[in-house]
């Protein structure tokens, strides 16, 4: 159910998201009958740190986008069931290049630089948000981008940039609440509704995923499975 909301959404909501509906309602019925998407094999493959080291092929790709500090590689290794497969800092903004992962040698996960983190200097913030963006528009097998926000905080000015940026060339995406096991159960779904509502979108839209319990990762799973099978 989950995934027929959410991926209705994102197909309202960029307007780009078409799929042969009769393909992908059969596909509903077998994982009903099936366990969700397992990852048994998760590897590095190779970093992009300018537009020709970007990977141009049919393979179906995620890609994971977020400020520095949101818990990207802590999502990312959690999803994937491995520790050390995204490196992990208490330096936010260690992301300085696009990361390329082969999962189940049947799609990848990218992993893009973190954006908003200042000490850097603005002549590499500006290196990266432009690597970003020659991905974003340049992948002719990206399936969809997830937006990760810390779901206790309100969504910064360049979370709203990101959503505006994939709106604006119809880039199908999701929003990820990171970090939701800082909050009480009872919580996590006034603080997805804020998420939605600052951003500008469906409440269907947020996804809530915790990295330290796993909260949401059966659910994302599912959803990975149905957008690489699209």
């Amino acid at each position: 159910m989950f995934i027929k909301k959410t991926l209705s959404h994102v197909q309202k909501q960029s307007q780009v998201f078409f799929f042969d509906v009769a393909k992908f309602f059969c596909f509903l019925l077998e994982i009903c009958y099936n366990n969700h998407m397992k990852i048994t094999s998760a590897k590095y493959l190779t970093s992009a740190t300018d537009e020709s080291g970007i990977i141009c092929d049919d393979c179906p790709e995620v890609a994971f986008v977020g400020r520095s500090n949101v818990g990207k590689s802590s999502l990312l290794n959690s999803l994937c069931g491995q520790k050390k497969l995204a490196k992990t800092s208490s330096t936010p903004g260690l992301t300085k290049m696009i990361n390329y992962f082969l999962i189940n040698n049947n799609f990848r996960i990218v992993d893009l630089p973190g954006y908003g983190y200042a000490k850097t200097g603005q002549k590499h913030i500006a290196n990266w948000a432009g690597l970003m963006e020659k991905y974003l528009l340049k992948s002719n097998s990206l399936k969809i981008v997830f937006v990760l926000c810390d779901c206790r905080n309100e969504p910064s000015s360049l979370d709203k940039m990101m959503i505006d940026f994939l709106n604006s060339y119809q880039i199908p995406y999701v929003v990820v609440a990171t970090k939701v096991d800082k909050l009480a159960k009872s919580k996590i779904s006034q603080a997805t509704s804020q998420i939605a509502k600052t951003l500008g979108v469906r409440k269907e839209m947020v996804m809530a995923y915790s990295s330290e319990n796993d909260f949401g990762k059966e659910a994302l799973l599912e959803y990975l499975e149905a957008v690489v099978s699209l």
